[in-house]
């Protein structure tokens, strides 16, 4: 995984584990679209960094129950990658924003080339 995929990844599983700190690994998994072994990865990676400590359930009839809860540095590195990760979606969103704009600008000026196919200028009529 690059940087970012990690990051985005341990993001979306804090802000997941601070909702819901008992969920299970195989629960996690299937709620992020992920692998049961990549989410592992990602919560392994959390504990290594100390972002995050593992309570084992006592007395829990399930093999692996654990109560996952967020240290102070892991609030501080959620925090952080919000932001980050915010960021980089707005600068994205500014990005398609001036894509659509230019591609709206050339719908218009095309238009007077669109006029001998009827089809293709209602299509551009519906867009714009």
């Amino acid at each position: 995984m690059n940087g970012f995929d990690d990051q985005h990844l341990f993001h979306r599983l804090l802000r997941l584990l601070a909702e819901e700190s008992e969920t299970s690994q195989r629960e996690m998994a299937r709620r992020m679209g992920i692998s049961l072994g990549k989410l592992n990865y990602c919560v392994s990676q959390l504990a290594e960094r100390g972002w995050i400590k593992m309570k084992r359930f006592a007395g829990s009839k399930r093999k692996a129950a654990y109560f996952y809860i967020l240290t102070p540095q892991g609030l501080e590195a959620k925090a952080r990658l919000t932001v980050q990760f915010l960021r980089r979606r707005m600068h994205e969103y500014e990005e398609l924003r001036r894509e659509i704009r230019e591609l709206s600008e050339d719908v218009e000026r095309l238009r007077g080339d669109l006029e001998g196919s009827d089809e293709l200028l209602e299509e551009a009529r519906r867009i714009v």
